[in-house]
């Protein structure tokens, strides 16, 4: 039976991906009552979507290395009407900070169904939403790529990490991995070993947070983010 937890979380915009911040913005500590756990990796706070949080520090360690290529997938509004030219740029490679970005898959999508963004970014002309997968995951990484392209990135969203994705989480939402779940992600990072049991509840100390979609206490029944479509 694990006695670690694993949990993924829709981040909202505005989110810093930590449980303090110095400067006073919103973050994880508003959302998540789970004492113990820590992101893999962040999000930029203007960036939304999949946060993967647990105390299992092994696992936290392979799944941001970026000597294990763990894909993690994102949808990305940019300005502009996206060439099949800076779609080969960004899959064989761009200039970012003086070093080239890996390899990548890339394409165009249509506009994807999301929950409605705050303050979002009203475009003057036409914009593209494309599907990214990445195998590494450098600071700010995606706008500056789009950007290296001659596409600013207007909104972005990572909706899987590996096979785990958001399904139907909603922006401030969390939920527990199933055990079927971790034993996946572990197989994928090669972590050998230590498989989870099916249907394990793992400590009875905080198995009240266990099953199901759970919501900040600030929520209350109220789901973040709303319904609808991206940016117009």
């Amino acid at each position: 039976m694990s006695a670690f937890r694993y949990l993924i979380f829709y981040k909202p915009y505005g989110v810093v991906s930590a449980f303090t911040d110095s400067e006073g913005h919103p973050t994880l500590k508003e959302y998540i009552p789970v004492p113990g756990v820590y992101p893999a990796g962040r999000l930029d706070m203007d960036s939304e979507g999949l946060l993967f949080l647990s105390d299992d520090g092994d696992l936290i360690h392979r799944l941001t290395d970026p000597r294990y290529e763990h894909p993690k997938t994102y949808l990305v509004q940019v300005e502009g009407e996206v060439t099949d030219e800076a779609l080969g740029r960004l899959m064989t490679g761009v200039m970012v900070k003086g070093k080239p970005t890996r390899r990548c898959r890339v394409m165009v999508i249509p506009e994807p169904e999301l929950p409605e963004r705050p303050k979002a970014v009203t475009p003057h002309g036409p914009t593209t939403w494309l599907r990214l997968v990445l195998t590494e995951g450098r600071k700010r990484q995606i706008r500056h790529m789009t950007a290296a392209v001659g596409y600013p990135t207007l909104r972005l969203v990572r909706v899987a990490i590996g096979d785990i994705h958001l399904g139907e989480l909603r922006p401030g939402e969390w939920r527990e991995l199933a055990p079927d779940e971790v034993n996946a992600l572990r197989t994928s990072l090669r972590i050998m070993g230590g498989r989870i049991p099916a249907g394990s509840r793992g400590n009875a100390r905080v198995s009240r947070y266990r099953s199901g979609v759970h919501r900040s206490p600030n929520q209350g029944s109220r789901r973040s983010g709303g319904g609808g479509r991206g940016p117009k």
